[in-house]
């Protein structure tokens, strides 16, 4: 294996040394925003600086899509400025997650979009929410379309 050559492990945290695994946790926190900086981080987690800096650039997290339950659905909504941000602060305020939004063209003063949720901490019953989603004002129709 040549010097530029870089292999990569699937490694269970359990099995980690602690400081590679705080590592991985001051990165997610400054991702996120939780902490300011990198000295914050560390001081929480009790960690050393040195340690963080010593292996900040080969830890990384792993995203498990597999914990996450993913709704997919799909709404006709009339194309009429403020009915997409209704229906995007309907599902905030049911602590749902959006991950990804595709919207079509609108073609007779409608149009199809595609929502993808995190659906792991909603408030209400996914039965709710479709329905407190179809009685917004320019909303047409709400169907589930799939579930991961």
């Amino acid at each position: 294996m040549g010097k530029a050559e870089k292999r990569f492990y699937l490694v269970r945290e359990d099995i980690l040394p602690e400081s590679i695994v705080k590592t991985a946790l001051a990165k997610e926190m400054l991702a996120s925003g939780e902490v300011s900086g990198i000295m914050e981080a560390v001081e929480r987690l009790g960690i050393a600086r040195s340690t963080f800096y010593k292996y900040k650039d080969g830890v990384f997290s792993f995203f498990n899509a597999e914990n996450m339950s993913i709704l997919n659905i799909s709404l006709l909504l009339r194309h009429i400025p403020g009915i997409l941000s209704g229906v995007l602060n309907c599902i905030a305020s049911l602590q749902a997650n959006v991950l990804t939004i595709n919207q079509n063209l609108p073609l007779h003063g409608v149009a199809y979009v595609t929502i993808s949720l995190n659906v792991d901490e909603m408030s209400v019953p996914v039965e709710e929410m479709l329905k407190q989603l179809q009685a917004l004002e320019g909303v047409l129709n709400v169907e589930v379309v799939g579930k991961s």
